[in-house]
Parts: structure tokens; sequence; C-alpha cells
């Protein structure tokens, strides 16, 4: 059962949640989250996760890479930090998570646990097989009518400034 969240009021701190990948539809998400914090106040909570692999009998391997997959969601933070001070967005707050699992379980553990989270936003891929992965599974899974916070879905194929001008 998913607990009731808190009721945001006027001038609250909102967190926007953004799942960080190498997929470049997250920067139509990132801009997306930062536009929507410049015209009111919030943070971006960035979220990695590390998706289990098959290594019940190399746990040295598993080890490896986790902290290869812990490296690269690092320098993913930090790649989409410097975009958003590029973008003019450099007094957004943001915060990092880093979490290991499957990613739909992921994203609803995290909003279960930090109340302050009111917004998922996802970028849309813009090829021919689909919106991707994750926006497949989350609009259109078996969690799309029971989600717990609004989630909001940019097209990739936008640009900054349309981005800012929506927002």
């Amino acid at each position: 059962m998913v607990k009731k969240r808190r009721v945001f009021e006027q001038g609250h701190l909102r967190k926007y949640l953004v799942v960080v990948d190498d997929v470049p539809e997250v920067e139509s998400a990132l801009y997306f989250a930062a536009s929507r914090i410049g015209h009111s106040s919030g943070e971006i909570v960035f979220l990695y996760v590390i998706e289990p692999q098959d290594f019940h009998q190399w746990m040295g391997v598993k080890r490896a890479h986790i902290d290869e997959e812990t490296n690269k969601a690092k320098a993913l933070f930090r790649l989409h930090r410097r975009k958003l001070v590029q973008a003019d967005f450099d007094q957004i707050p943001t915060e990092e998570v880093i979490r290991e699992g499957e990613k739909p379980d992921e994203i609803m553990k995290l909003i279960e646990e930090d109340e302050d989270i009111a917004i998922l936003v996802l970028g849309a891929a813009t090829d021919s097989k689909g919106p991707g992965p994750l926006v497949s599974s989350l609009a259109a899974g078996k969690l799309a009518g029971n989600f717990p916070i609004p989630v909001t879905i940019v097209p990739g194929n936008l640009t900054l400034g349309e981005i800012k001008a929506l927002a």
C-alpha cells in the first residue's frame, strides 16, 4: 500500500526526481525540471540505478561492476550539473542518489522514503522504437494508475528554448 503524500503548500521546497543514465533524452527532463524550479522553488534529485547483473558465482566481478557503475553515475552527475550551469540554471540545487536494483522498484522506494519528492520528470526517446523502456513501464505498466506523484514526460526532441517556454 502506498502511503499518503504530503500536500505541498505555496513556497514549499519541492523536489523534482530525474532518473539519470546516458541517453540523450535525460537532458530534456533535466531542463524541464530546472525551468519549473526557476519559476518557483525546489531541488533536482538525480537518481542513478545500478541494475542487477547475474554474478552469483563471481562476487569479485559483481563488486567491480558496482564500482564501475558508481563511477559512471558520479561522472553523469557532474556532466548534468555542468549542463545546468551552461543553460543558466547554475543556482538550482541538486541532490545525488545511487541505488542498486530494478529501476521502477528503486524509483518507488525513493519516492516513498523522501516525501519531498513531488514530481518525477522523464524524457521520452525520439526513435521509432517508442518512448523508452522506463517511460513505457511507468506510463503504461501496472504502476501507471497508482503512481503516488505526478509524472511529467518531456519529449526528447524539444530544444532548451522550447522547454523554457513550456515550463
